[in-house]
């Protein structure tokens, strides 16, 4: 999740050098954050493994 957040923050800052207006701010990261999210969750990333 920390590399989500990571690349959440990198675009924020992307999006704050091109100059994009703010609805942009909302949607990009959110879909990072949610996307990212669900794609590694679909791969098991987040799955607790029994020992």
């Amino acid at each position: 999740m920390l590399v989500l957040l990571a690349l959440a923050i990198g675009a924020i800052a992307l999006l704050a050098s091109a100059g994009a207006a703010a609805v942009w701010f909302t949607i990009v990261p959110l879909g990072i954050l949610f996307m990212g999210a669900s794609l590694l969750r679909s791969f098991g990333w987040f799955d607790k493994r029994s020992r």
